[in-house]
């Protein structure tokens, strides 16, 4: 898998290939899908959720650019894949799951693989995690309509963000750099992830 990530995908940061190498796939997804825990899909995980494929991890891990010194949060815990990768890169991740069933099942996950700079709980990921900001990265692994304000006040100076953005099904990738006076906006490829549902996302009822 790690191989393909830098040949077929152009995954280039050596740490984070190396996050991706160290790190149990198939710890994360369910008995009878093990078999293809490092295929290049995207895996149902419960609840409508998924465990993303392999190398939009990789391409979000590398995009985020977190160094061993950072603080990071993370929106969206799913199955606590990206949550093992980016606790393999970074000083300490907070990591926020609005599904109970999801967050109870990484946090055991997390727990048995050794994890203890991990901090994962149930919360509307949209509002942040503002008892533990600011942030030097923030990464969102669900789709969003915008980018949720709360996240923006608790990104620190110089920080970074990367969040899909766009439709309910298909969104573009989008980093945002924390500068002194203004936030700085790039557009990247297009993804598509399960919709960000919150007070600052969308709405699960009705789709809006």
């Amino acid at each position: 898998m790690v191989r393909r990530l830098a040949a077929d995908f152009g995954v280039r940061d050596r740490r984070v290939l190396a996050a991706m190498g160290r790190v149990p796939r198939h710890r994360f997804v369910r008995p009878h899908l093990r078999a293809q825990a490092y295929s290049v899909h995207a895996l149902p995980i419960g609840e409508a959720q998924t465990i993303s494929q392999p190398a939009v991890v990789a391409r979000m891990s590398e995009l985020l650019k977190v160094g061993s010194e950072h603080s990071v949060l993370e929106i969206g815990t799913g199955s606590g894949y990206q949550t093992a990768i980016l606790a393999e890169l970074a000083r300490r991740v907070f990591s926020l799951e609005i599904v109970p069933s999801l967050a109870q099942a990484a946090i055991r996950r997390i727990r048995e693989l050794g994890y203890d700079n991990v901090k994962i709980q149930v919360f509307d990921g949209t509002c942040g995690w503002s008892d533990a900001a600011p942030f030097d990265r923030i990464l969102v692994t669900a789709g969003a309509p915008a980018l949720p304000e709360p996240l923006v006040e608790q990104l620190a100076p110089r920080g970074r963000l990367v969040i899909p953005e766009g439709e309910r099904t298909a969104q573009r990738l989008v980093v945002y750099d924390q500068r002194a006076k203004s936030v700085h906006r790039r557009v990247g490829e297009a993804v598509a992830f399960v919709p960000l549902v919150g007070k600052h996302g969308w709405n699960a009822e009705n789709g809006s």
